[in-house]
């Protein structure tokens, strides 16, 4: 099938998957009020890398067809290089308020499939070659994946993970002639509506669980016994001027069940092999996802730069100090981001098995900023708007021909007229205050990991040679005896 448009992708969604939204178990994806806006804007995504071809597209290395860009194994820089061009352009599309379009998914699995000899430890060769095959059919059928690595909170004073035996956590029940059978739950699946398979994959060690809790596989949505229990959605079903991102961006985030569940053994990577499972993502998945996951962060901090500006503008502030402090640190927010993937990209090297991937060490900095950023960001816009940002007209107050002469007359900005000043107001408000805007917040606040994990991460893997070094200078040398003080000498 090579490269998916639109209207195959909305065609996919019609699998008849348990999915509910609020009280409503969802019987098409595409006609929910809570989840066609969204549905529409991934269609888009896929007729994207159509349109932008010559960025989003590349030759499938075995079969000539045309695959999207992100599911390129990189082997040199120049590779790095290409799948930035394409990241960059989807990105672009929800200007990065969409965390998880396929792309992300899709670079996850190539580098899997680039490191599969990671996965080939322990025992698990059958493993790490289904996890080969599976990427080629990523790839080739061009599926939308999510994926659900995060373990249930019941009672984090145990710990993040498993402990033991915990019968909450998604486990191992049996052996059946095909497979196994899985039992138990997972979060937090971004993307399940919209999704055609589910992926479960470490999040990261767990050295005190039961091996039974070691899994590893791809299973398709509408999987007998899986079951998505979604948030409330903060979709907003109305028009593209009132709404302008909530009517489209909201990605959906799933509570899965796995109500025993089997998965077949040709989609098993990791079986109750614990060793595997603690070791896969300490090397290489880093440095490589985290290149789509920071392109981005950096495209969504230059369109609420942009937006920021914007807002000054229309008030005629600009000018003032502390506006433009405030503008300056969006600037130095977004540069630092932009330096960030460039130093990554230029700084990379092979990461073993000929995969290449960016250096890590810029790109876990940048990662453990982003929770403090993406707030600061926020209040940055809404001080910028202040009540402004609040005196918006509908589409309807303007269609009404008593009240639009008025709004013309009290309701414009400089250089603006009163339709164009309501809409930018309207963008900044749904991109930091509506239900929408929280929901990203929180995910930026969260997304892979706490800032204390992150930070704690971007310590661990700091290389502290010439840090060490340069101490060590002071530390280490001769030292000659102390010289006796002249006034000693003299009281002598």
């Amino acid at each position: 099938m090579a490269a998916r448009t639109g209207k195959q992708f909305l065609q996919g969604l019609r699998d008849g998957r348990a999915l509910w939204v609020g009280g409503d178990k969802v019987t098409s994806m595409t006609d929910h009020p809570a989840l066609s806006g969204a549905a529409g804007a991934l269609a888009e995504v896929f007729d994207l890398q159509h349109k932008a071809a010559g960025v989003c597209l590349m030759p499938d290395p075995e079969t000539g067809e045309p695959i999207n860009v992100s599911h390129m194994i990189p082997r040199n820089r120049e590779d790095l290089q290409k799948r930035h061009r394409g990241l960059e352009r989807t990105a672009e599309y929800s200007v990065g308020l969409m965390g998880r379009t396929p792309d992300y998914m899709n670079v996850t699995f190539a580098g899997f499939a680039g490191r599969h000899d990671e996965w080939a430890i322990n025992g698990n060769e059958q493993g790490a070659d289904n996890l080969v095959r599976y990427q080629k059919k990523l790839r080739r059928e061009d599926i939308s994946l999510t994926h659900a690595i995060v373990h249930s909170n019941v009672d984090l004073a145990k710990g993040k993970y498993p402990v033991g035996f915990d019968p909450v956590q998604l486990h191992k029940v049996e052996e059946t002639a095909h497979g196994i059978v899985v039992r138990g739950s997972r979060v937090l699946a971004t993307l399940a509506p919209f999704a055609d398979e589910l992926a479960v994959y470490p999040g990261g060690p767990m050295p005190d669980a039961a091996g039974v809790h070691a899994l590893s596989f791809c299973i398709p949505m509408n999987t007998p016994g899986l079951k998505f229990i979604c948030r409330d959605s903060v979709s907003t079903a109305t028009n593209l001027f009132e709404h302008p991102l909530s009517s489209r961006f909201d990605e959906q985030d799933a509570f899965v069940i796995f109500d025993d569940v089997e998965v077949p053994r040709e989609l098993l990577f990791i079986d109750a092999n614990l060793p595997v499972y603690n070791s896969v993502m300490k090397t290489s998945w880093w440095p490589n996802i985290t290149q789509q996951t920071m392109i981005r962060a950096q495209t969504k901090l230059e369109f609420a730069y942009g937006l920021a500006n914007r807002l000054a503008e229309a008030l005629n502030v600009t000018a003032q100090p502390q506006t433009q402090q405030m503008l300056g640190e969006l600037t130095m927010y977004t540069e630092f981001a932009r330096a960030t993937v460039y130093a990554a990209e230029q700084a990379s090297r092979e990461l073993g098995n000929g995969l290449w991937g960016c250096d890590q060490r810029p790109l876990l900095a940048l990662r453990a900023a982003l929770p403090t950023w993406f707030p600061r960001v926020n209040e940055i816009i809404r001080v910028i708007g202040a009540h402004n940002l609040l005196t918006t007209p509908s589409r309807a107050a303007l269609a009404d021909e008593k009240l639009r002469p008025l709004i013309d007359k009290y309701l414009l900005g400089v250089g603006v007229d009163a339709e164009q000043r309501s809409r930018l107001f309207r963008l900044a408000w749904d991109f930091t205050g509506t239900a929408l805007g929280s929901r990203n917040e929180q995910y930026e606040r969260f997304y892979l990991g706490s800032v204390g994990r992150c930070l704690t991460h971007a310590h661990l893997q700091a290389d502290r040679l010439r840090a060490n070094r340069l101490v060590d200078r002071f530390l280490l040398e001769e030292l000659d005896e102390p010289a006796v003080p002249q006034a000693a000498v003299a009281a002598s």
